[in-house]
């Protein structure tokens, strides 16, 4: 790099093949408040986002961006014990979203590995949670790929 920040050729590098990228935003409150406004605001900022990443010949099949989130302690004590599943107080357990195929056989199999490395790991499984999802608006070739997706809960034994 010189002096006025410019990077210079080096190795298999060569800054001259640089070229703009896919977008991203970034939505916060500075201090850690969680908010429906910087949700909006967020959601405002994905939508204005034409290209993302990737994108596939139909217009309503895409990357799949979406939000990152504090953990929603409330919302999620109340449907994990729709489940069968207590949580422990906030802060107290590990949330995770899985994407699973769509054969049973292998869903299966996933599962059985994912429990198992958790307890290699020193975790304790919780349980799973169907998440609830709407593909009205996906095109036929996101549908056809479209994963099954379950939320896992886990926590130190």
């Amino acid at each position: 790099m010189t002096q006025r920040g410019e990077i210079r050729p080096q190795g298999l590098y060569d800054p001259k093949y640089e070229h703009d990228a896919c977008g991203f935003g970034f939505v916060v409150d500075i201090a850690g408040r969680p908010s429906h406004k910087t949700v909006r605001d967020a959601l405002t900022v994905l939508v204005n986002l034409e290209h993302r990443g990737a994108t596939g010949s139909e217009k309503n099949t895409g990357d799949g961006a979406g939000l990152t989130i504090q953990i929603p302690h409330r919302f999620l004590c109340d449907v994990a014990a729709k489940s069968g599943v207590n949580l422990r107080g906030k802060g107290g357990y590990g949330v995770g979203m899985v994407f699973l195929p769509q054969d049973k056989t292998s869903r299966v199999e996933c599962f059985r590995l994912f429990e198992q490395v958790l307890a290699d790991e020193g975790l304790h499984f919780l349980g799973w949670r169907d998440v609830p999802t709407d593909n009205s608006s996906l095109g036929a070739s996101a549908k056809a790929a479209q994963p099954l997706i379950r939320q896992v809960f886990i926590d130190r034994p």
